[in-house]
């Protein structure tokens, strides 16, 4: 079935029909969801979806936008909630340059993720990463830290070129990939699917945003990603089911160990 290893289900775009929904979801084929924390204040609508769907689990962390408002009751707060027994990973955590262009935003941005990859290592947790317009220093701290005995992770919504994404391949990490792969002008993401292998590549929604075509500008939702496990199979030469199964089967394998 599919696993979703990305989605923010507590966002206010469902709240006229979360339980609907989310109620629909093994019909429409889809086995697992990690609600990814964002917010720094916001960990508690991940774990009312834990606790009410047997098929929710969480990611706890923090957005790189809210660093600036992080202390280390926060940090303390994201070790004690890692340690909840449906919390599989912690994020999202990374580096946004996007909006926040001085240097003293992005040191304020790299100390919480250090903070939060030292959480990982801890607590012996795959981590999420987040990351915009930061290639070289996401990848210089990723590197740091794999060097250290880290428990894998994924570098969520992958968005770089194909010689970045083979840094992180090397590295032995996955790359999540959602709706934006069936966008005409994808061509990079594309490249990047072409030479990562299938064991290498989760699927993720990122939702309610990047929903994929046809329904692109549209609130999205995990009954979306048989458009991108199509899109992922006609790069590989193989079936949208066999997509399915293997990016659900790494997706287990890192986040479940199993």
């Amino acid at each position: 079935m599919i696993f979703d290893t990305h989605a923010h289900y507590d966002d206010e775009a469902f709240d006229e029909d979360r339980d609907q929904l989310l109620s629909s979801m093994k019909d429409g084929g889809v086995g697992c969801i990690v609600n990814v924390c964002a917010s720094a204040g916001g960990f508690g609508g991940t774990l009312e979806l834990m606790k009410a769907y047997p098929f929710v689990y969480g990611a706890v962390g923090v957005h790189p936008d809210d660093a600036g408002i992080m202390t280390q009751d926060t940090l303390d707060e994201i070790r004690r909630l890692s340690h909840m027994e449906k919390m599989v990973a912690i994020g999202e955590i990374g580096l946004d340059y996007y909006w926040h262009k001085e240097e003293a935003e992005h040191k304020q941005q790299q100390e919480m993720f250090r903070a939060q990859m030292d959480i990982a290592r801890e607590e012996k947790l795959p981590f999420m990463i987040h990351s915009r317009d930061a290639a070289e220093d996401t990848l210089e701290i990723v590197k740091e830290y794999m060097k250290k005995d880290m428990s894998g992770g994924i570098i969520h919504c992958f968005s770089y070129s194909k010689e970045i994404a083979a840094e992180y391949l090397k590295m032995g990490l996955y790359l999540g990939i959602g709706g934006v792969l069936t966008f005409k002008n994808a061509k990079k993401l594309k490249e990047v699917a072409a030479i990562a292998p299938l064991s290498q590549i989760v699927l993720e929604t990122d939702c309610p945003y990047m929903a994929p075509e046809p329904n692109r500008g549209r609130r999205n939702s995990s009954l979306n990603l048989p458009y991108v496990a199509e899109a992922l199979a006609q790069i590989k030469g193989i079936t949208a089911e066999e997509v399915i199964a293997v990016t659900e089967e790494n997706a287990k394998r890192l986040l479940f160990r199993a």
